[in-house]
């Protein structure tokens, strides 16, 4: 990414703004995470099936693409900084809804209103992210999303300490407390948009594409996107079920899959501009995406915890940096309109493969659905360098 010229914004000032977006990513991805890990206990506590749950989780989806289609014109309007101050704090509370909704409409309800307010902040926190590197003159937007998987681990190992001592209420209470007064210290530090600059169309265009001509290059790099968030999506939503369901590890320490997932996603994306350096990012893809497909082998076909949770854990250091990657490939090689194109085709796959995991599960079992997952990982190895080729040239 190419940053601009640094803005009128005091650096000391812009610094404390990027130490305060640090913090907002790690509640994001702690909150994403209590939430997840928590999936057992409110699918066994509702009575609901493998596909129901799959219902649930596409709500929460269609919540996330409504509001990042909208949140666009709010930014233009108030600015990136206001807009991810209320974003923050009505996602947090927002995680009270789904652990606490006593049936399954309800439940679907509450998802949707956690996926909006997610989707909100997500895309207002990125924005604010890419007014904060324009001031600052330099690349800042790889370790923001660290600081995400890392709120993730912190969120995850927290839950396996809790789940089972405490009720998920007080559970996710404690989450929604805490991170309210790590946000109520850092969000007033955020800053301003620069006048004449519109960071909102960086982070908007991953929502709602200008309609950019659909070539092969962008068809495939879209694809690739689709499929690694897809395996990044079964991870996320899938990993504690399958340690509870298939492995049939009890309470909290079923969160372990999940959380060494998550540890290794944030280590592969702590370094991966390192990695990037040495490989180059073709490499990284590919060889990445090999490494997600052979740790998931291990973790279903060794029904063990201890294989399983080291397939999870190479699963999440293989995924860590082909997403991001794509976005850059898109943004570099096709400019704004191809990376719009890129990031829409991709988010299809973080909305439609938990779910469509769900559906499958309950016909051949959850062993066999996360295959989709390797098989989509498989598929990253095998297309990467025809991707890079058609870019190249």
């Amino acid at each position: 990414m190419t940053t601009a010229a640094p803005a009128t914004t005091p650096q000391p000032r812009a610094e404390a703004a990027r130490r305060a977006l640090n913090t907002v990513f790690m509640v994001n991805g702690a909150v994403f995470a209590t939430w997840a890990v928590n999936i057992p206990g409110v699918r066994d506590g509702l009575g609901l099936t493998p596909a129901q749950i799959g219902v649930a989780l596409l709500a929460s989806g269609i919540g996330a693409v409504t509001s990042m289609s909208l949140v666009g014109r709010w930014i233009a309007r108030w600015g990136s900084a206001p807009v991810t101050r209320v974003a923050t704090v009505l996602f947090l509370l927002s995680l009270l809804l789904p652990v606490l909704a006593p049936s399954l409409p309800t439940l679907i309800a509450a998802l949707a209103i956690l996926g909006a307010t997610n989707g909100v902040m997500d895309v207002a926190m990125n924005a604010q992210g890419v007014t904060v590197e324009r001031t600052l003159g330099r690349p800042i937007m790889s370790r923001l999303h660290a600081y995400f998987s890392l709120g993730s681990l912190l969120g995850a190992g927290a839950g396996s300490l809790l789940i089972g001592r405490v009720s998920i209420p007080l559970h996710a209470g404690l989450v929604v407390a805490t991170t309210l007064l790590l946000a109520a210290v850092t969000l007033r530090l955020l800053i301003p948009d620069p006048a004449g600059d519109t960071p909102q169309d960086d982070t908007q265009t991953t929502a709602t594409p200008a309609g950019p001509v659909l070539t092969l290059p962008v068809l495939l790099l879209g694809l690739l996107c689709f499929l690694g968030m897809l395996a990044e999506g079964a991870n996320y939503d899938w990993a504690a079920l399958y340690f509870r369901d298939v492995l049939n590890v009890p309470g909290g320490a079923a969160g372990l899959g999940y959380a060494a997932f998550v540890a290794t996603m944030t280590l592969g994306r702590w370094f991966g501009d390192l990695g990037r350096a040495r490989l180059g990012d073709e490499q990284i893809v590919r060889i990445g995406s090999l490494v997600t497909a052979v740790g998931l082998a291990v973790a279903l076909l060794w029904r063990d915890p201890v294989p399983a949770t080291l397939g999870f854990a190479l699963s999440g250091l293989g995924l860590s940096n082909v997403v991001p990657v794509m976005y850059g490939t898109a943004g570099h090689a096709l400019a704004g309109r191809g990376i719009a194109a890129v990031a829409a085709i991709g988010y299809g796959g973080f909305l439609l493969g938990p779910p469509a995991i769900g559906f499958v599960a309950d016909h051949v079992g959850l062993t066999w659905a996360l295959g989709i997952a390797l098989g989509s990982a498989a598929l990253i190895t095998l297309l990467g360098g025809r991707a890079f080729t058609l870019i190249r040239r």
